[in-house]
């Protein structure tokens, strides 16, 4: 029979002091059964089964950023997981289930200067309140193997490995164009662009000259092309991106000679069946040779302002066949080098220097980009390939004809289809010297460097005597400063820094610099995998043994939003790692599950920005601002991110119904696979 409550005490008040009695319990039931999700090195730590006794199954999701609460999405994700790991446990596997934090990056750097304190303080207590959100729904994670990214004794290992890359020559500093994003006052790699916007903050992306350094991801091209085909426990949407974002294309590399001048300007194309149609030239505004083929020309102050009027717009791939065409003379000609026409040298919106050389033999006859240009400037069109059933005149007259043919006005090559003349004029060009076959990769060396504060300090030192030189392997950690004045709206502080930035030059013992980059944070996510496999190693990135036993990963689940930015540079890390004999695998994932999404409307108030759910008042079907009282914006339903705040904090169902109601009801309205909402 049900005991009356006692007058004077709060129901509520029992409640609650009775969940927090069966969590204390529960808490102390996982401490207890800690030891079964406790391993080392494919041996339990209490050393009572060893690694020939049971196969090894390492389980593992793609580990959070801290930023301070864990959401739906999170709780799904790891939730799948944590079924995965208990059935593997279950059927005898000898599982390995590790958490950490990817724990640098921007968000937190932001959050400090919004709040006045320290990034490292900010990021240490939100991983303590999401450490404390995982205990309490209960996942079966070896927390003895917790590793945070922000931690010298991580990134010591990082910045080693950096050194060696840059003694082999994978890594390298250049002077170049990069993506730079405003607003969050940094440089972002190619991945990191989406539409020609920032992947994080959403706004427009220009062009900007920086020194930077770059991973020569791009000398793994083919490898990383050729075992796209060698993933079979991926979904092969991924493995498709991956294929066209690396962008493999077949062509020919043909020189134009530059009029009155010994420089050349090298195009690449997979149409060299068009070139005896090629009548202007076409740089991207970025091209190195835009400057000297205008230096001194009437044109030069018309092609500095097209240059700064260009790197404020957004021009991507995606984005540039709306675009109107337009360009500048640069005045200066090239040569065709088959037909000995000279061809004006034009900067163009259209031309991009992630695709080729960044510069476009321009065919207006057989190329509807180039033939609205050519229709604008009044440029030549000429005709080389007709279809049979068509006169040259009806050619090129209101677009132009991009199919097969025959070639027609075109020297020695005419009569014969296209499709033999691609053949026949690239061993022309071979022959004299003019060019050669070639194949070209629509991916970029990887540019990671970054100019904010929160991440790994690049290990180099600029000496005025020696050059750029690396920092001395035994004086490793360079210790990024945990205490410092943060610049308002970005920007790092290590540049004013003298304590950080003044040294002695590791070869020369004179006076040097620091470098003040620190690394793109998908660096320190390129390799966590591997580190939980012996994350107490003091004398190198990983114990090996413990490597070969775990790796690779047999399970990774994670969301399919990564598949050209976190999945692909670990592949390429990998692949680094086998180049040093460091592991005996190129692929660190064997299977993967992109599970699908957790999705919610957006909110935002016109002062406040992005709103949390909690943070607007429903009146009817409008929203208010709960600070301001401010109409709000009701955004499309998408992916769940802290940073857009239309997140559901699970503490609100956690204490409503539990933790096993919770992954249960994830489990069965959200289905592995399945791209879910949440009301």
């Amino acid at each position: 029979m049900t005991q009356p409550v006692q007058s004077g005490i709060n129901p509520i008040y029992i409640f609650e002091k009775n969940r927090i009695k069966e969590f204390e319990h529960w808490q102390t039931i996982n401490l207890q059964l800690n030891e079964i999700y406790k391993i080392k090195n494919g041996v339990c730590a209490t050393g009572q089964l060893k690694p020939v006794l049971r196969e090894k199954y390492y389980l593992l999701e793609m580990f959070p950023y801290p930023s301070g609460k864990i959401h739906m999405g999170h709780v799904r994700n790891y939730t799948i997981g944590d079924v995965i790991a208990r059935y593997k446990s279950m059927k005898g596997f000898n599982v390995l289930h590790p958490m950490g934090w990817d724990a640098f990056g921007m968000p937190a750097e932001n959050a400090a200067i919004a709040n006045n304190i320290q990034p490292a303080a900010w990021t240490y207590e939100n991983i303590r309140a999401m450490k404390h959100q995982l205990k309490q729904l209960g996942f079966s994670y070896d927390w003895d193997r917790e590793i945070a990214t922000c931690t010298p004794d991580y990134y010591r290992w990082e910045q080693w490995l950096f050194i060696q890359m840059f003694k082999k020559g994978m890594a390298y500093r250049k002077e170049s164009y990069v993506n730079w994003c405003d607003p969050c006052n940094t440089v972002l790699a190619n991945e990191q662009v989406e539409n020609g916007a920032c992947w994080r903050c959403g706004k427009p992306v220009r062009q900007k000259k920086l020194s930077q350094w770059f991973f020569k991801i791009t000398d793994f091209a083919q490898d990383l092309l050729d075992h796209c085909d060698q993933l079979p426990g991926w979904p092969d949407k991924v493995t498709t991106m991956q294929k066209n974002w690396i962008g493999k294309s077949t062509g020919a590399e043909i020189d134009f000679a530059v009029e009155g001048s010994d420089q050349v300007i090298k195009v690449y194309t997979t149409r060299h069946d068009t070139v005896l149609g090629a009548t202007f030239m076409c740089l991207a505004p970025e091209h190195p040779m835009v400057e000297s083929l205008s230096k001194n020309t009437p044109q030069e102050e018309a092609i500095t302002e097209f240059q700064e009027r260009m790197s404020k717009e957004n021009r991507s791939s995606q984005t540039i066949e709306d675009y109107e065409k337009e360009g500048v003379f640069t005045g200066s000609y090239c040569i065709n080098p088959l037909t000995n026409r000279k061809m004006p040298v034009y900067a163009a919106n259209f031309a991009l220097m992630e695709y080729g050389t960044g510069a476009v033999m321009s065919v207006p006859a057989h190329d509807q980009r180039d033939f609205e240009f050519a229709k604008k400037y009044d440029l030549d069109i000429i005709v080389v390939i007709k279809p049979d059933d068509q006169d040259i005149a009806d050619i090129a007259v209101s677009e132009a004809y991009t199919g097969p043919g025959i070639m027609v006005n075109s020297i020695q090559f005419d009569g014969i289809t296209n499709k033999d003349a691609q053949e026949k004029i690239a061993d022309f060009l071979e022959k004299n010297n003019l060019g050669k076959r070639s194949i070209n990769y629509r991916l970029r060396d990887w540019g990671i460097s970054r100019q904010r504060f929160w991440g790994t300090p690049v290990p180099m030192v600029h000496c005025d005597h020696c050059g750029i030189v690396p920092v001395a392997e035994e004086d490793l950690p360079v210790v990024l400063p945990e205490n410092v004045d943060l610049l308002k709206g970005g920007g790092s502080p290590l540049t004013r820094l003298e304590s950080f930035i003044n040294t002695t030059c590791p070869e020369c013992g004179k006076p040097a610099k620091r470098e003040t980059d620190t690394m793109d944070t998908f660096v320190e996510s390129s390799w966590y995998f591997e580190r939980y496999c012996s994350p107490h190693c003091d004398t190198a990135m990983f114990d090996k043994a413990a490597v070969d036993y775990w790796m690779p990963v047999d399970q990774y689940i994670g969301g399919v939003e990564h598949a050209v930015l976190h999945l692909l540079y670990s592949r390429y890390f990998t692949r680094v790692l086998h180049d040093l004999q460091m592991v005996n695998y190129k692929e660190p994932f064997t299977r993967l599950l992109t599970q699908g999404m957790v999705c919610k409307e957006t909110l935002s108030c016109p002062e406040h920005g992005f709103l949390f759910p909690e943070e607007a008042k429903v009146d009817g079907d409008t929203y208010f601002c709960t600070k301001c009282n401010s109409k709000v914006s009701v955004g499309r339903v998408e992916k769940m991110s802290k940073s857009k705040k239309n997140v559901i904090d699970p503490n609100t169902l956690l204490e409503k119904y539990g933790a096993d109601t919770v992954r249960l009801f994830c489990l069965f309205a959200a289905p592995p696979g399945k791209r879910p909402g949440m009301e």
